[in-house]
C-alpha cells in the first residue's frame, strides 16, 4: 500500500474519530444519568493526566515518574487563585503556567546538567514526595495565599468551581462542567497532534530515537526535551485544576506516590508512543478500579498488578499499538490481493488428472 494511502486512511480515521468524540461530548448529558456524568468528569481530567505522561515519555523519551507534582501543582494552583479572584478564568491560566514555570526551573537543571535518564526519574519521584510533605505540614492559620488557606494535611475544602469565562455570576451545572473537562481534553489532544505534526515535534522524536545524531545535525537536545518537559508539566497542571473543581476540594494526598504509578500503568496498557493509547488506557483502568472498588472482595491494587504484568508480557506494545498493528496487516492483505478486470470472473485451476 503506497504511503500517502496510508497517510489518507490515517487522517480520514482521525477526522472520523475526533467527529464523534465531539458528538459524543456533547450528546452525553442528554442520555446519561447525573452520577455518571460526573465520574466521566472524573475519568476525563485523568486522561489529561495521561495525555501529559504520554506526550513527554513517548515522544520526548522523558519517563518522569514525578508526574503528580505538576497535577498537584495546578490543582492547588487552580484553588488559590479561584479562591482570591473568585473567577476561575484567571485561576485555569495559572494551574497551566505555574506547574509550567515550576517544569521548565526542575528540566533547566535536570537536562542541562546532564543528568542520565535513570536519575531522572528520581529526581521527579523525589520533588514529588517533598511536594507532599510541604504541603502536608501548612496546618497552621498562618500558612495561606491572600484569602486562600492552605490547611495541610485536611486539604481545601469548598473549592470554587467553573463558572462562565469572566462571569463568576454564572456557575457551570455539572453538565457545563462535563462539557468544559471533556472539551479540554479534545483540545488538549488536538494540540498535541498539532505540535507532534510541526516540525518542533518531528525534531523531538528524532532527538528521542539517536540524541547524538540530532546534536550532530545541529539541533539542541537540551531545549527541546526541556520545552516537551514543560508542555507536559503545563498539561499536568491543567488536569489538575480540572480535577479540583471536579471535587471542590484539593488535599495533599494528590501528590500521592500511588497515583504516579497509576499514570505509568496508564500508557503502558494503553500503548507507548501514541496519543490515544494513554487516553484509552485511563478509561479501561479507572472504570476497572470504581467496578472493583463496588466491593471489598478484591483489592484494586491486586488487579492493577496482575492486568500491568499481563500486558508487559502478552502485549508489550500495548493495547492500541496492538490494534494498529492487525488493521494494517488485514489493509495490506487486502492490497495485496489480485483484483480482476470488471465482469470478469476467477476460473480455478483444474486439478491434475492422478495415474491410476
Amino acid at each position: 500500500m503506497a504511503t500517502s494511502t496510508r497517510r489518507a486512511i490515517s487522517l480520514a480515521a482521525q477526522l472520523a474519530a475526533l467527529a464523534a468524540a465531539v458528538a459524543g461530548v456533547l450528546y452525553a448529558p442528554a442520555v446519561v444519568d447525573l452520577f455518571d456524568l460526573m465520574q466521566y468528569t472524573f475519568f476525563a481530567a485523568m486522561c489529561i493526566l495521561a495525555l501529559s505522561l504520554g506526550f513527554i515519555w513517548g515522544f520526548g523519551g522523558i519517563l518522569s515518574f514525578g508526574q503528580t507534582a505538576f497535577f498537584g501543582l495546578g490543582a492547588y494552583a487552580y484553588a488559590v487563585a479561584a479562591i482570591n479572584f473568585g473567577d476561575s478564568t484567571p485561576a485555569l491560566a495559572l494551574a497551566v503556567v505555574v506547574p509550567g514555570l515550576f517544569a521548565a526551573a526542575l528540566g533547566y537543571f535536570v537536562f542541562y546538567g546532564r543528568i542520565s535518564d535513570v536519575y531522572l526519574g528520581v529526581i521527579t519521584l523525589t520533588v514529588t514526595l517533598i511536594l507532599f510533605n510541604l504541603v502536608n505540614s501548612t496546618a497552621g492559620d498562618e500558612y495561606r495565599i491572600g484569602a486562600a488557606a492552605l490547611g495541610g494535611f485536611n486539604g481545601m475544602p469548598s473549592v470554587p468551581t467553573l463558572n462562565m469565562p469572566f462571569d463568576p455570576e454564572t456557575i457551570l451545572e455539572p453538565e457545563g462542567a462535563w462539557l468544559a473537562t471533556a472539551g479540554a481534553l479534545i483540545l488538549v489532544y488536538v494540540l498535541l497532534r498539532l505540535i507532534l505534526a510541526s516540525r518542533f515535534g518531528r525534531v523531538a522524536v528524532a532527538i528521542r530515537e539517536n540524541e547524538t545524531r540530532a546534536a550532530l545535525l545541529g539541533y539542541d537536545p537540551r531545549l527541546y526535551k526541556l520545552l516537551v518537559f514543560v508542555i507536559g508539566g503545563g498539561v499536568a497542571g491543567l488536569g489538575g485544576a480540572l480535577y479540583a473543581n471536579w471535587g471542590a476540594f484539593v488535599s495533599p494526598t494528590i501528590f500521592a506516590l500511588s497515583l504516579s504509578a497509576e499514570i505509568i500503568i496508564w500508557v503502558t496498557i494503553g500503548g507507548l508512543g501514541t496519543l490515544i493509547g494513554p487516553v484509552v488506557g485511563c478509561l479501561i483502568i479507572e472504570m476497572l478500579v470504581a467496578r472493583i472498588g463496588a466491593q471489598q472482595a478484591v483489592n484494586a491494587n491486586l488487579v492493577l498488578g496482575v492486568i500491568l504484568v499481563g500486558f508487559v508480557l502478552l502485549l508489550p506494545k500495548g493495547l492500541v499499538p496492538a490494534v494498529r498493528d492487525v488493521a494494517l496487516r488485514g489493509l495490506k492483505a487486502v492490497a495485496r490481493r489480485p483484483r480482476l478486470p470488471v465482469g470478469v470472473e476467477a476460473v480455478p485451476a483444474e486439478k491434475p488428472s492422478v495415474a491410476e
